[in-house]
């Protein structure tokens, strides 16, 4: 199992390092697992240390909109806000495959901004990194038609994954774009016959 030395040994001070060790609890969610929920008041702060996880938001009517992928060596800038704000979480935060967490206790998180500098610069670069995210996926939806943000969310999947073959059904794309399986599919095929992915099932292949 990785750990923390593993992970952001050269990133982190030495003793930040040591201090995240002695403090964390080292957590494994399965893939579609709930590990932060929406008006969840969150204790920790996670550090993903394997695996991806999605960030959704849910509007009033319970429909989902994928707003980014957290990859190794990220954490959650919303789940931060609300872990020192003590308010409760407004995302949802699944594992997208089997995902290894380090839980960081909210006690720490103000007294490391002023005691070490790799860890606030770490953390004003994931603010910065999520909104860019959050960024992109707005313009996605304002002025992106449908086939381009499925070629997009495919292409994201397939770097996160680090393999041009993704495993995913048409309802969950469906699902983290906040439209319907029929579009999905729809779509889907007429991307296959512009020869830019291939259909197989439970996976597409971008081509």
């Amino acid at each position: 199992m990785i750990t923390i030395q593993q992970e952001f040994f050269g990133i982190f001070e030495k003793e930040l390092v040591t201090e995240m060790e002695q403090v964390a609890v080292i957590k494994k969610f399965m893939a579609g697992e709930v590990i932060i929920d929406i008006g969840q008041y969150i204790k920790f702060m996670p550090l993903l240390l394997d695996g991806v996880i999605k960030i959704i938001r849910e509007d009033k009517n319970e429909g989902e909109l994928l707003l980014y992928f957290l990859e190794k060596g990220d954490t959650c800038a919303m789940s931060i806000a609300c872990c020192v704000g003590a308010k409760k979480s407004e995302i949802r935060a699944i594992a997208d495959v089997d995902t290894t967490v380090a839980m960081i206790p909210n006690q720490y998180l103000d007294g490391w901004m002023g005691k070490y500098k790799s860890w606030r610069n770490f953390i004003l670069e994931s603010y910065s990194n999520r909104l860019n995210e959050m960024l992109t996926t707005v313009d996605n939806i304002a002025f992106s038609q449908m086939d381009v943000r499925i070629m997009n969310y495919l292409k994201e999947k397939a770097t996160i994954s680090q393999s041009q073959s993704i495993d995913v059904t048409h309802q969950i794309i469906a699902t983290d774009l906040n439209t319907s399986r029929v579009v999905v599919s729809r779509i889907l095929k007429s991307l296959e016959n512009q020869g830019k992915i291939l259909l197989q099932r439970n996976n597409i292949r971008l081509l």
